[in-house]
């Protein structure tokens, strides 16, 4: 965290005579700093607030901005260097027998079932849910934690019940890989859809094996075979065919073959020799987390090594706790987690986010330095999780460190699709190749900004929006997202980072702003704004921000533009027009259109 700006004047009741010294180490937490100085965590919060800097209690602040708030309580501010251990380290005074193979024992897999809406996931995870026999003699499943275990024939599988490859994208995206086998769904009545290829294509950037289970083989129209020439076509080759790929056909609704997915998911478990060490403290990851009213922060958690027990202190993302009790999935209170097995867990002092790790400590003291700990390397990761943009890959393949470019293609129809991709190939360089991760014809949505964050991708749109979420998302975790509509450029511009030459760069340069003045419906849900051209002009086709007192609300294209009932292609200053957004209709009377274009500089040829 970067240095804030000086608050002028100082907080009320401040001091702001400099009489002591306060001696800080390179990072400190709020709640730290409060006791060091001998005040409130809330006014310590209320300082950093008067300084620009929002902050939690348990979150850590850089010397410099706690030198700042020390000093406007009063107290001048020393750097204490100290030997700063990194999580790492710590894990390893907590458990130095962690990396000795003589105590890996074998572990249930976890299992996460992804797939096309209305291929029968839901119906498949109730199969299996009532396939569990034990869940059946204590009643059932009583309560929903996002995570559930089963037994069968005498052995345990974890299933991830997760909404969706969003979902699971999300969670490794921040760092947590927790799907040992993915389970992708296809119906055989529908066979591959634009979902089962997402899908997949999330399953393949995580890097784990995947079982088809092809559902729905009672209905009528059911063919296992089309299902399976449309896998291969996607490079899943069944093993009957030849290849790697176990495809189990079934019906989740009549119970058939469940079992056979069950026996499937064994086998391929036994062969990954899954293991962990269950006599060392427990690590976890926080799968799903809420506030209830009545137990305060609940955390669904998945023990992955280790194993978790009642009274253990817990460290989880920023927050920590002691634990108070371990509820399982079938609703019922348990002393200890062991690894693979889901558990709610009570005892924490705020609310984690999914995705955090949980690591079980000895006391408060120790709580303290993972948190430190855990903020330097989330830090770190999230630079390093950072995917690449064109720039990047040009400075990269020049230094010889990088040997592909990876691609999130979307475009507005498939057909171009293909002819980009087509085009793209044809790009050669002996210094790195261009992979695909995923290709599609749509916007460009936040899932494709997830998968690009989780496999360190661009995203290339051809002909095609970005919707908004998905540019707030990508502006916000540093995803690269380029558009182009002519093909051309767009293979140019690869052509140019695979070989290491300088990219062409991009200035935005602004046209004109127009008021709102009326608001005017047009159809049943459409909208025009009614505009004055205050300054430059406004053009169809242009870029175009909407600004509300100051803030950008929305930005998009203008995709129509009236003056005197006639359609045209820019009008001038002083003008009134109609302007139609494409994706808005939110139009306020005294909202500031901003329009632009994005001008590119090329570079001088090679």
């Amino acid at each position: 965290m970067t240095a804030p700006q000086r608050a002028s004047p100082p907080a009320p009741g401040v001091s702001s005579q400099r009489s002591k010294t306060l001696d800080l180490p390179p990072v400190v937490t709020v709640r730290q700093l409060a006791e060091a100085l001998g005040v409130s965590p809330i006014d310590v919060i209320k300082q950093l607030m008067r300084n620009g800097v929002m902050a939690t209690i348990n979150q850590a602040v850089d010397f410099d901005t706690a030198a700042i708030v020390a000093s406007d309580f009063g107290f001048e501010a020393r750097k204490k260097e100290e030997p700063v251990r990194n999580l790492e380290q710590i894990l390893k005074q907590l458990a130095p027998e962690r990396e000795d193979p003589s105590l890996l024992r074998a572990r249930p897999p976890v299992i996460t079932i992804l797939g096309h809406v209305d291929h029968g996931k839901t119906t498949l995870l109730d199969a299996i849910r009532q396939t569990n026999v034990a869940a059946q003699e204590v009643g059932g499943i009583t309560q929903h934690i996002g995570a559930y275990q089963v037994e069968y024939q005498g052995k345990k599988l974890t299933f991830l019940d997760t909404p969706g490859h969003e979902a699971f994208t999300a969670m490794r995206a921040r760092g947590a890989q927790v799907t040992d086998i993915a389970v992708l769904v296809v119906a055989a009545d529908d066979g591959v859809m634009p979902q089962t290829v997402e899908a997949l294509n999330h399953a393949r950037a995580a890097n784990v094996p995947i079982v088809v289970a092809i559902n729905k083989i009672d209905k009528p129209g059911a063919d296992v075979e089309r299902v399976k020439r449309q896998l291969a076509e996607l490079g899943l080759i069944p093993e009957e065919w030849g290849g790697e790929t176990i495809m189990v056909p079934l019906s989740a609704k009549q119970r058939i073959g469940i079992n056979d997915l069950l026996d499937t998911l064994l086998l391929v478990a036994e062969m990954r020799e899954l293991k962990a060490n269950p006599d060392r403290p427990a690590v976890g990851v926080v799968i799903e987390a809420k506030v209830d009213k009545s137990k305060g922060p609940v955390a669904t958690v998945l023990v992955q090594t280790g194993t978790l027990q009642v009274g253990d202190n817990v460290v989880v993302g920023d927050t920590w706790g002691r634990v108070k009790a371990l509820i399982t999935d079938t609703g019922r209170r348990t002393r200890k987690a062991e690894p693979s097995m889901p558990v709610e867990v009570l005892g924490l002092d705020a609310l984690p986010q999914a995705g955090d790790t949980l690591i079980a400590v000895p006391d408060e003291k120790t709580a303290k330095e993972v948190v430190e700990a855990r903020q330097r390397q989330l830090a770190a990761q999230k630079a390093l999780a950072r995917p690449l943009t064109l720039e990047d890959l040009t400075r990269q393949i020049q230094a010889g460190e990088v040997k592909e470019l990876p691609l999130i293609l979307k475009c507005d129809v498939q057909g171009s699709v293909e002819a980009v991709k087509t085009a793209l190939s044809k790009v050669e360089s002996e210094k790195a190749k261009i992979t695909f991760v995923h290709s599609m014809a749509g916007s460009i949505t936040e899932s494709d900004v997830l998968l690009a964050l989780a496999s360190r991708a661009i995203i290339i749109g051809f002909n095609t929006r970005v919707e908004p979420g998905a540019r707030r998302l990508a502006d916000k975790e540093g995803v690269q997202i380029r558009t182009y509509d002519i093909i051309y450029t767009l293979t140019e511009d690869v052509r140019r980072a695979l070989v290491g030459l300088t990219l062409p760069e991009e200035r935005e340069v602004i046209e004109g702003h127009a008021q709102v003045k009326a608001v005017f419906p047009v159809g049943k849900r459409g909208k025009v704004a009614g505009c004055l051209v205050t300054d430059g002009k406004v053009v169809r086709g242009a870029g175009v921000r909407v600004l509300r007192g100051g803030k950008v609300v929305f930005e998009g294209q203008v995709t129509s533009l009236r003056r005197v009932k006639e359609d045209v292609r820019e009008v001038l200053q002083g003008f009134e027009c109609g302007v139609g957004i494409e994706g808005f209709v939110d139009f306020q009377e005294g909202d500031i259109l901003e329009v632009f274009r994005t001008e590119r500089v090329k570079p001088p040829t090679p």
